[in-house]
């Protein structure tokens, strides 16, 4: 992608990693009793895919951002993940929500150029 596809599609990547993160939460809620039950991860999730849906409405997506939109999908759930398992160790480890959350940031960062060595202006 090139800089200013990635300065464009920045809000379409954000949202996606706040509704994993927030879909995560309202699944841990749902469904693990360690975690307390509340309300705001579901009100979160819900305004996270209503606003990522009317981005999705309003500008087409140009090659390649669905992928890296998933990716960072997949990174705001496995963090939320390892997040939540190094606050409470009885839910179990969190080496491996981390390193595949790490991966795929490692990922994300070298399809958006960021990890790209800048090109030598002596050349020319």
């Amino acid at each position: 992608m090139e800089k200013e596809q990635v300065k464009a599609e920045r809000k379409t990547l954000v949202l996606s990693l706040l509704a994993g993160l927030c879909g995560n939460a309202t699944l841990a809620v749902l469904t693990s009793s360690y975690v307390t039950f509340s309300i705001f991860p579901v009100i979160a999730f819900g305004m996270a895919l209503y606003c990522l849906y009317q981005e999705y409405l309003s500008k087409p997506m140009t090659e390649g951002t669905p992928a890296i939109a998933f990716s960072c999908f997949l990174v705001g759930a496995f963090g939320y993940s390892a997040f939540l398992r190094a606050q409470l160790p009885e839910m179990g480890s969190n080496f491996l929500p981390l390193m595949i959350s790490l991966g795929l940031l490692f990922w994300v960062a070298y399809k958006m150029g960021i990890m790209k060595t800048p090109a030598k202006s002596a050349e020319a």
